[in-house]
Formats: C-alpha cells, sequence, structure tokens
C-alpha cells in the first residue's frame, strides 16, 4: 500500500520559539511499514508546508498523529481530506487512544491506532490489503455498520531492539534545531517505553504501559553513531519519559560513550531520587558528555507532592540539583502551577524555592487534565473542567477552576513565576543571548503558524485550484 503520515503542527508557545524536534513516534511507524514494503511517506507540518501537493499523489491510507492540543487541527486536516479525497484516514497518538469513540464519531476518522503504533497500523494495513476483516486485528476501534468495534488492546512491544530505526530519512533533518546547545543541530532517542510511576497528572503510563521496557545499550549505541555518521549530529535529546530507571543501563551507556570516544552533547528526562541513589551514575553522566537534565520538581508543598503521586521531597529535589552542580550538570526544573487544593500561598512558596534551587532553565507548567489520566476522572467529575477546547490543553493554558483559585488567578501567577524568575538581573544577563533569537523568531513562526492554518482551512483548491486529483484515485 501507498501510506501517507501527517504530522499536524503545534501551535502552542514552544513551536513558536522554535523548538522543534522530528516526529519520531511516525518515523519509526514508516520504518516498520517500510521493513513489510509498503510505501510511505512523512509530511511534519511543524517545519513543512506542502500538505496539498503531497496529497495529491494518491495514497491507499493516510495517518495522522492526534495528541490532546493537535486533536482540533488533525479533525480540520482529516476533514478537508474527507472532503476532496476521501482516503481512509487512520489516526494515532495518545487523545484518540484514550477518546476513541469520540474521534471515530466525526466520522472523518476512520480507524483509530490505540496506544503504540508500529505493529497495530502494519497489522491493519496488512489485513485491508487482503481484505480481511479489521476486527481480527488488535488495538484499534472503527465503526461497522454505525456500531463501534473496539478489539482488544494490542501487546506492548518487549523486544524494543527488533523495531527498526526511525525513518528520519523521510523527514527534512536540516530543519530541525534548538537552543538549548547554543542553536546547534540536535536530534531525539528514545531508548525505553514505559513508566512504573503512574503519576496523578501524566498520562504516559497509561499509554505506554506501567512496565518498563528498554533497548539494549548496543542497540542505543548504533542509532548515536548512524546519527553522527549519516547527519553529523553531536547532540542529542533522550526523550524516554525516565532515562535514568535502571541506573546499570546508564553506567554502561556512558561507559561505551567514553570507551569509543564519541565526542557528544546530550540531555535527558530524568528524577530526583534515582539521581540521588546513585552518585557514580551522574559522574559518568557528565563524563560522557550530559549537560543537562531535566527534572519534574513539581513543588515545595508535601501535600501537593503526595496529590501527584511524585514520592519526592522538596529536600529531595535540592539535594538533586545540588549533586549536578557538583558535576557541572544543568538542572532544566519543572514546576506544575494549580493542583486541585492548591492555594496562591503554595505557589508563591514553590515560586520562592524555585529560585533557592535556581536551575539554568525552569518550567512554569499548569495543570491540565489531560486525557487518561486519573486528574482528568477527578476534575471531570468534580465538575472542575472549565472548557473542553482540546487545542487549550497544552499546560500554558488554564483549563480548570480547583478549589482556591479561578482560571484567570492560575493564569496569571503563571506569567507572575515566570517574570519573577527570570527577571532577576544574574538570570537576564544568562538569557538575552538567547532570548533575542526567541523574540527575532518568535513573528516568523507565529505568522508561519498562521499561514499554515489558512492553508488547512482553505483546502486543495484554493492552492492548487484545478490541479487537484480526482478524489480517491491512488497512483
Amino acid at each position: 500500500m501507498r501510506v501517507l503520515l501527517i504530522n499536524p503542527p503545534a501551535q502552542g508557545i514552544y513551536d513558536m520559539v522554535n523548538i522543534k524536534f522530528p516526529p519520531l513516534g511516525l518515523a519509526y511507524v514508516a520504518a516498520t511499514l517500510r521493513e513489510f514494503d509498503h510505501k510511505v511517506q512523512i509530511i511534519d507540518l511543524n517545519v513543512e508546508e506542502d500538505l496539498w501537493e503531497r496529497l495529491n499523489k494518491g495514497w491507499n491510507m493516510v495517518g495522522i498523529s492526534a495528541d490532546t492540543s493537535r486533536y482540533p487541527i488533525a479533525l480540520k486536516i482529516a476533514s478537508q481530506i474527507k472532503k476532496y479525497y476521501h482516503y481512509p484516514i487512520m489516526a494515532g497518538g495518545p487523545h484518540v487512544s484514550f477518546f476513541e469513540k469520540e474521534a471515530l464519531d466525526t466520522e472523518v476518522i476512520d480507524y483509530v491506532i490505540r496506544g503504540e503504533g508500529e505493529y497495530t497500523s502494519l497489522n491493519l494495513i496488512d489485513a485491508l490489503e487482503k481484505g480481511e476483516d479489521p476486527a481480527t486485528v488488535r488495538g484499534i476501534a472503527f465503526k461497522k455498520k454505525g456500531k463501534l468495534i473496539k478489539t482488544p488492546p494490542a501487546p506492548p512491544i518487549e523486544d524494543l531492539d527488533n523495531l527498526s530505526l526511525p525513518a528520519r530519512d523521510l523527514l527534512p533533518m536540516q530543519e530541525y534545531r534548538e537552543l538549548i546547545f547554543q542553536g546547534k543541530p540536535i536530534t531525539s532517542l528514545v531508548t525505553s517505553r514505559g513508566c512504573p510511576f503512574n503519576c496523578y497528572f501524566c498520562s504516559s503510563s497509561q499509554f505506554s504501559g506501567l512496565k518498563w521496557r528498554s533497548r539494549s545499550v548496543p542497540n542505543i549505541l548504533s542509532e548515536i553513531e548512524h546519527l553522527m555518521e549519516k547527519y553529523n549530529y553531536h547532540r542529542f535529546a533522550f526523550v524516554d519519559d525516565n532515562f535514568t530507571l535502571n541506573g546499570q543501563r546508564v553506567i554502561q551507556l556512558c561507559k561505551e560513550i567514553i570507551n569509543r570516544k564519541l565526542n557528544i552533547k546530550w540531555w535527558a528526562f530524568s528524577r530526583v531520587d534515582e539521581l540521588l541513589k546513585n552518585e557514580k551514575m551522574v559522574s559518568l553522566m557528565a563524563k560522557s558528555g550530559c549537560k543537562m537534565l531535566f527534572l519534574g520538581i513539581e513543588s515545595v508543598s508535601k501535600e501537593i507532592l503526595d496529590s501527584y503521586n511524585k514520592r519526592i521531597s522538596a529536600n529531595d529535589s535540592l539535594e538533586a540539583v545540588q549533586l549536578l552542580k557538583k558535576y557541572g550538570v544543568s538542572t532544566w526544573g519543572s514546576f506544575i502551577l494549580g493542583g486541585l487544593e492548591e492555594t496562591k500561598e503554595m505557589i508563591l512558596n514553590t515560586l520562592k524555592f524555585s529560585k533557592l534551587l535556581n536551575p539554568e532553565i525552569v518550567q512554569f507548567s499548569i495543570l491540565t487534565p489531560f486525557p487518561g489520566t486519573r486528574l482528568y476522572q477527578e476534575a471531570l467529575k468534580a465538575g472542575m473542567v472549565i472548557k473542553r477546547a482540546w487545542q487549550y490543553f497544552d499546560g500554558a493554558h488554564a483549563v480548570m477552576r480547583t478549589k482556591y483559585l479561578r482560571p484567570s488567578e492560575i493564569q496569571q501567577l503563571a506569567l507572575r513565576t515566570y517574570l519573577s524568575f527570570y527577571g532577576r538581573p544574574q538570570k537576564l544577563v544568562k538569557i538575552l543571548p538567547n532570548l533575542r533569537e526567541y523574540l527575532f523568531k518568535f513573528p516568523g513562526n507565529r505568522s508561519r503558524a498562521k499561514r499554515l492554518e489558512r492553508i488547512i482551512e482553505e483546502g486543495p483548491q484554493k492552492v492548487m485550484g484545478s490541479k487537484t486529483m480526482e478524489p480517491g484515485l491512488a497512483k
């Protein structure tokens, strides 16, 4: 089959300031489909705009990725495809995995891929190509004569080493840059899946499973060396939900990076408790090129931390940041504002705590009830979700009221925390070079986002005129 995979544009603040990574989820799906002789292309609308030109080439299936904040724009794309081309559409990603009925009720999505997409997408496409009943494919949902069919869940992929490397050759890799390493080219890798911690506000454990599954160290190194040789990358972001869960694996990986004299710099996601119990791991991480770790610190309040099921204390966070500083590793500190029983005073105390920790980068996110989380169920039941305008479910907008704070108050406090933290002279001096680049690129990125939204809204006939091919034909 001929399959086109579409990554809808992100429209949040991170996209506006030019933080972009390749859509590895789609690249993994593409690599798996291609391995079994399907013809695949990817269009990433975060860095490309020729949507209608590419769609005009004729496809047997279109796949669209849909997390919560991009779900509305994904539906707009699907609606235009149905209107002008009549291609069958499958959608995957966290949002539709949890809300498959909502997605299928739109009548513009034909199949929902629930959970990990590589083999489920392959099995669905193979079944359709052979004329078999899709109900035999595990891990999907679809409608048959108006009735919702939800097949049994597909088992998680146990041996991640068996997956083909992401099909980065189908992406414009030169377009992916970010500012953490002074605008130098950087790419992302995923070395594990699943998370056993099941935090109150996070859907990862529900989407990828509670069981942590890991790629082997030789397999990870082969991808790093491939990226260095083919794409000349020397900076990497390990975007696992929890890169350091297995300390011995990290130690082995770091030793190999050092032994092979791989001149790389990298950052990853971690947890404060995992750092504190393994200083040897932290030391080797620094020696192997680790320059920054993202830590979910969240709050100074024990009450709030316990409500999030974080299993850490504020003192743990303080010690972890100090440990990283000891070895020259920067901290990207993440805090969450707007807990269901959080007061204004608690938030301001967390702001004070953030200044005490003084991480190199700070992130103040607004607690968001993402589908698939226990928070969503509790907030919905309590009537705290004020609107389900999914495009605002991005961690930057207040979409629910809490016991003590209105959404407008939470929004104002989020802005206040950023201004207070970064408005200090010692921080301003350090961020000014990057801030100039952010401010310079912001208008252009905002203009591009509006132009792309207009292209999607207008559809192919407005853009391409008489060049639009007859609907439903695959060449």
